[in-house]
C-alpha cells in the first residue's frame, strides 16, 4: 500500500480513473508488454485512458459511457498467454496497492475474465487463419 494514498474501496469514476492511470503507468514502463503498446501498438495515450476509464466504469459503474469494440484492436499483435499472465499481475498489483473490497475483487475477476476470453478468441482467430 502506499503511503501518500491508503487503501480505499473502488467506488468512484476517480478511482477507476487512478487504478488505469496508474496500471498503464507501469505498462509502459515494463520491459515485458511496454514495447508492445508504445512500439508496436503506438497507443496514444492522451486517447486511449480516457477510453480505458470508460469501459470500466460501464463494467463496474454501469456508466454507459464506453462505445467500441475492445477485442479487435488486440488481433494484430502476436499476443501470447505470456503478455496476459503479465498484464493480468501489473492489473492485480495496481489495485492491491490502491484499493480494497468488493469492487476490488469485482474488477480483479473481469479482468481475469477478459484476458480469458482474449486468448481463447485470438486463439480461434488464429485457427481460422491458418484453416484459410
Amino acid at each position: 500500500c502506499k503511503k501518500d494514498s491508503p487503501m480505499k474501496p473502488l467506488e468512484t469514476r476517480e478511482d477507476i480513473q487512478l487504478l488505469v492511470t496508474e496500471f498503464y503507468a507501469k505498462v509502459r514502463k515494463d520491459n515485458f508488454i511496454g514495447p508492445i503498446f508504445n512500439d508496436m501498438a503506438k497507443v496514444n495515450w492522451d486517447e486511449h485512458l480516457p477510453k480505458i476509464t470508460n469501459f470500466w466504469c460501464d463494467l463496474l459503474l454501469e456508466e454507459e459511457s464506453y462505445f467500441g469494440r475492445p477485442f479487435p484492436p488486440h488481433l494484430k499483435f502476436d499476443l501470447q498467454p505470456s503478455h496476459f499472465e503479465r498484464w493480468l499481475t501489473l492489473f492485480f498489483q495496481t489495485v492491491d496497492e490502491n484499493f480494497h473490497g468488493l469492487k476490488a475483487e469485482e474488477v480483479k475477476n473481469r479482468a481475469m475474465n477478459i484476458a480469458r476470453n482474449f486468448l481463447t478468441n485470438i486463439a480461434h482467430f488464429k485457427s481460422r487463419k491458418a484453416d484459410s
